[in-house]
């Protein structure tokens, strides 16, 4: 194919030149096009041959050579494409979004269309213009990529509900379900919900209800009456089976996180996958079209608890996927993101390029997706100061280190907050802390973003401290600043987020790995009994008895059917009243599904979130503990979840120390470890810190009576470490693709953990049946049982290690494959 002479006055280097000529040959397509050609010109050499082999490699037939092109460079580098496309005459590009394919339009410059088309004369213009001559107005901004249908343009009804608010345009297309929006929303239908713009959110629901969600989206409503209480506002995108979309929401929500709160509401997209022959790598490609919003790749979360069940479908939903909305070309410059591109939207977050390691990439940046509570401070009028850590030492005072050569820590994850700042903490109650009160703050599990840098961990009060005055620690710092020179960026998501504070225990309820592990340890088979009959009893007897009624809705206030039924029974209505004998079914049937998962309720047991002692006065066999009448003294047994090995569950002494109160004075609920030595009895509990780990303390007489403990954990089996990939070696694009397909492989996460712990509670089954007389038995289950930790604690950590734990096992075979 030979180029016409207006696309050779762009000259461009030879090794483009040959890329080209090969995709014209063999994808049998035409020369590019001079704007195209402008646009790897500006790019440069390197730039362009990678954007045209990512074009050979493609297996998808492309509709338009040009049009993937400057999709690509306007992708990867908007600020040369912005440059080529100011230079060329200007054109509206317009296209149609639709509910079932909202992802189809291309560019990112779609909200142009809108400043240029005033709402009164848009309805008289498009009703004298048929819907192909608008589309014939299109220049080349019309063009698609490879993986988008062939070009379309806005519909006309897209138009006009475009000006509506945001959300009231999101619910109309969350209500017309997966119907095809133009075939649903005539115009004159758009023209009649544009007129309704200035009723209330409440009565504008109702009206879109009932026109078309009533037909078309039968569940699913989002009635509120609190529509402008302040609540935040979730989106969300669902992607279907055979690739097309669909919005549910507006939602609403109390929790918030830093990135709602950064770019608000109406900027962010939360996305759902399900699995299908599509190609979901098209979305970070093309993105999602939410009216004329182009949303785009962000980050993503694995919201699931280290649960150790194996994972099934269903459970895919607790990855979440979230896009922010885009604007590269600056068509709205009050938006905060404007002119700017993904990896410059994460930089005003943090400088999570500094990371080394692509596999902690998400895992540090997802922190911004922490539900918290933001603590209100001038950080013009706050220090922040950097303290070190204490780590382990031996008897010659030399540092000891983990097998992966990392220096092991008795402060990890754990700085201080003086009194001043504490008292402005939230209490997660609606209330703020009042200085001397009781029920003044101990410990703060925080977020700190400040000038590139991101803080996890947990902050202790101490008086001691200057006012206005916070320490952090290394272990504390997830991405550090850049310290060169080469960024420019004058703005800064800058915060300190509370993601909850120790608080008054809840009641206590034991696990079936912890039946296995205080079992094991001596405790006789009749107290677990004993328990769980009296809890079977008190399910009995709860339709009968208005004080066991109200002790079951009380341990469900947080439910809909427990809050109800702790305020039917509190206003005096009779236990047959036919509502609240429902809501106290569901209850009992949720109390007894506990019990069947182990989940039986034990007295004098509390989980209080951990630190390090400030004084340095414990000793390795002793803890501080304190409640609500202040400092414990006695034996108490220590555990953290998910702690599997034999020796998780140490026996401690609990001692009162004076010089403590100097630091936190009346503060409460928190356990201190100490700080002397080789070893800490947290970091030997399934490697537990002090970034907000919550640990099991109980002092119940029967459980101290008979449990004897077993030598504590050391790692002995290990995963070899996977090669490391450093994410600044590769380009925007590649880093893009690259993240993306992490978050598709956390859909579907290895069963490792979730093999290794169930194997693990049946051999701890068959080792609890076994007599003495078998000891050769108990010694290979005690073998295998071992190994079965040490892999499970690899695949708990393996997300941020990037460790692949891969593992299959059978209990009624000899022997273990790794």
């Amino acid at each position: 194919m030979m180029s016409s002479p207006n696309q050779q006055d762009v000259n461009l280097p030879e090794p483009v030149e040959q890329s080209i000529k090969r995709i014209c040959i063999d994808k049998n397509q035409p020369p590019l096009k001079i704007y195209a050609r402008k646009m790897l010109a500006e790019i440069g050499q390197q730039a362009s041959v990678e954007i045209l082999d990512t074009i050979i490699s493609s297996k998808t037939p492309i509709k338009s050579f040009s049009g993937f092109v400057s999709s690509l460079v306007k992708t990867n580098y908007p600020v040369q494409a912005d440059t080529v496309l100011s230079a060329l005459p200007p054109t509206p590009a317009l296209w149609s979004p639709s509910s079932s394919s909202p992802h189809k339009p291309n560019g990112e410059n779609l909200q142009s269309p809108l400043s240029s088309f005033p709402v009164n004369n848009c309805s008289s213009n498009l009703q004298r213009k048929s819907f192909q001559n608008i589309s014939r107005q299109l220049s080349f901004e019309d063009e698609t990529s490879e993986q988008m249908a062939s070009p379309t343009s806005i519909s006309p009804q897209l138009l006009v509900l475009n000006k509506l608010e945001y959300r009231k345009l999101f619910l109309v297309l969350s209500y017309i379900g997966r119907e095809k929006f133009e075939a649903v929303v005539s115009l004159d239908d758009a023209n009649e919900i544009y007129d309704k713009k200035d009723l209330c959110m409440k009565d504008f629901e109702t009206a879109i209800w009932n026109k078309y969600g009533r037909s078309f989206c039968k569940s699913d409503r989002s009635q509120y009456l609190d529509w402008d209480s302040g609540k935040t506002h979730l989106y969300y995108s669902h992607i279907c089976k055979d690739g097309t979309c669909y919005f549910k929401g507006p939602y609403l929500n109390s929790p918030i996180t830093h990135l709602q709160r950064s770019l608000h509401d109406d900027n962010i997209l939360i996305v759902k996958f399900e699995n299908g022959a599509y190609d979901p790598r098209k979305f970070l490609e093309e993105g999602i079209f939410v009216g004329l919003r182009q949303y785009r790749f962000f980050v993503f979360k694995d919201e699931r608890k280290k649960a150790k069940k194996n994972q099934t479908e269903d459970k895919k939903d607790t990855i979440k996927c979230y896009f922010v909305h885009t604007d590269p070309h600056g068509h709205n410059q009050h938006y905060i993101l404007s002119r700017k591109s993904i990896s410059e939207a994460r930089l005003m977050f943090m400088h999570i390029h500094t990371l080394q390691t692509i596999e902690k990439y998400m895992a540090r940046f997802s922190l911004i997706l922490s539900k918290t509570m933001k603590l209100e401070v001038d950080f013009a009028a706050v220090i922040v100061e950097i303290i070190e850590d204490i780590p382990f030492q031996d008897e010659n005072g030399s540092i000891i280190h983990d097998e992966d050569g990392k220096p092991i820590l008795h402060t990890d994850g754990t700085g201080y907050i003086s009194e001043d700042l504490a008292m402005k903490c939230p209490d997660f109650y609606g209330g703020k802390y009042a200085s001397g009160s009781s029920s003044e703050p101990l410990l703060m599990q925080c977020r700190l973003f400040h000038d590139g840098y991101a803080v996890k961990g947990t902050l202790l009060v101490n008086r001691k401290l200057a006012p206005g005055t916070i320490q952090i620690r290394p272990s504390m710092i997830k991405v550090g600043k850049d310290q060169s020179q080469k960024l420019q960026m004058n703005e800064s998501f800058n915060s300190l987020e509370i993601v909850t504070t120790s608080k008054r225990p809840q009641r206590n309820i034991l696990s079936k790995y912890l039946i296995a592990l205080l079992s094991y340890g001596g405790v006789p088979q009749e107290f677990f009994l004993n328990l769980l009959t009296n809890a079977l009893e008190e399910t009995r007897i709860v339709y009968s008895s208005r004080r066991a009624a109200l002790k079951v809705a009380s341990n469900h206030d947080g439910l809909q059917y427990g809050y109800i039924a702790q305020r039917m029974i509190s206003c005096g209505l009779p236990l047959n009243e036919p509502y609240l004998q429902l809501c106290l079914s569901e209850l009992v049937g949720g109390e007894k599904n506990k019990l069947k998962q182990g989940k039986i309720t034990i007295s004098e047991s509390f989980y209080l979130m951990g630190t390090a002692d400030p004084t340095g006065e414990l000793n390795n066999n002793e803890v501080c503990v304190i409640l609500d009448c202040g400092q414990i003294s006695g034996k108490v047994l220590v555990y953290r979840n998910p702690g599997m090995h034999f020796g998780d569950i140490h026996i401690m002494e609990a001692v009162y120390v004076k010089r403590l109160e100097e630091f936190v004075g009346n503060a409460k609920y928190g356990i201190f470890f100490s700080t002397k030595g080789q070893s800490s009895a947290a970091y030997e509990m399934a490697t537990g810190d002090f970034d907000g780990d919550r640990y099991w303390v109980s002092r119940n007489p029967e459980l101290l009576k008979h449990f004897k403990a077993s030598e504590p954990w050391k790692q002995v089996h290990s995963v070899e470490d996977s090669k490391k990939r450093d994410p600044r070696e590769f380009s925007d694009l590649q880093l893009e693709r690259e993240l993306f397909n992490l978050f598709l492989e956390a859909r579907t996460p290895s069963p490792s953990m979730g093999i290794a712990a169930d194997s693990w509670l049946t051999l701890m089954d068959r080792l609890l049946t076994l007599g003495d007389d078998r000891a050769t038995e108990k010694d290979s289950l005690k073998k295998k049982m071992l190994m079965l930790v040490d892999l499970y604690y690899e695949a708990l950590d393996a997300p941020k290690s990037g460790k692949k734990v891969k593992f299959c096992f059978h209990p009624l075979y000899t022997h273990t494959y790794i």
